[in-house]
């Protein structure tokens, strides 16, 4: 009698974008195969948000004694990259999700300075009062964005912003041993494939995969992005491959 081996349990740590929060995320985790399990990391609402702030942060909450893939999404990607660095022994995979190692606004990259509360209170109210007049949004999207309304204040947005636009994470891009996966969203006007040929170009060995959808991809097709995500790391070190199960 042939034994069947079942897939290894994975756990994959998942880094927020710009709001910091599980808001984001939570269709995705419900369409994951049970063999992922995730470990969602969210960042402080207020005090220093720089990415030399909050890697302490993810790296106080990714697990210490197993090994462990890591997803980094828009703002989170550069923290992912960072996690990979600074634990190479354990990371096993990394998936960067409508990234960039570079600032996503090159050139905004000059004015990061002046991005400050009241600038971005008032962009955030614009977009608020937008949100609600679409026809198209959905009532899930729209409740998940109360969600980060409430929870991220606009100085702290600012903050992330700001470290976004001065971010360098290209060394530790090149440095990064472990599988790379790409995942872009056909319809992203937030990162523009400028960010994923920078990534390209850097670490060619990069696996692109793309999904329909806006930026919030992982939020509007959570179906497809889990299929590839768990395709991914399905053929990562340590976990079986779907022919082997």
């Amino acid at each position: 009698m042939t034994a069947v081996l079942e897939t290894p349990r994975v756990t994959l740590v998942l880094l927020p974008g710009l709001d910091g929060t599980d808001a984001f995320f939570a269709p995705l985790l419900a369409h994951l195969p049970a063999w992922i399990e995730p470990l969602v990391v969210t960042y402080p609402g207020m005090g220093p948000n720089s990415y030399e702030d909050l890697l302490p942060r993810v790296l106080d909450a990714v697990p210490t004694s197993d090994r462990f893939a890591v997803l980094g999404w828009s703002f989170g990607g550069p923290l992912a990259l960072r996690v990979a660095h600074q634990r190479s022994t354990s990371v096993t995979a990394v998936v960067l999700c409508s990234s960039f190692v570079t600032a996503p606004k090159p050139a905004l990259a000059p004015l990061r300075a002046g991005v400050r509360t009241p600038v971005v209170w008032a962009l955030r109210t614009a977009r608020r009062v937008g949100l609600w007049l679409r026809a198209d949004v959905s009532p899930d999207l729209r409740r998940a964005k109360a969600l980060t309304w409430q929870r991220v204040g606009a100085r702290t947005l600012a903050a992330r912003s700001r470290a976004a636009l001065g971010v360098d994470a290209r060394p530790e891009l090149v440095a990064c041993t472990a599988p790379l996966m790409y995942l872009v969203a056909s319809e992203d006007t937030v990162i523009s494939r400028r960010a994923l040929g920078e990534v390209v170009r850097l670490a060619p060995r990069t696996r692109v995969s793309e999904v329909d959808g806006p930026h919030l991809a992982l939020f509007t097709n959570p179906g497809a992005c889990a299929e590839r995500i768990a395709d991914f790391l399905a053929g990562a070190p340590g976990v079986a491959r779907d022919g082997d199960r």
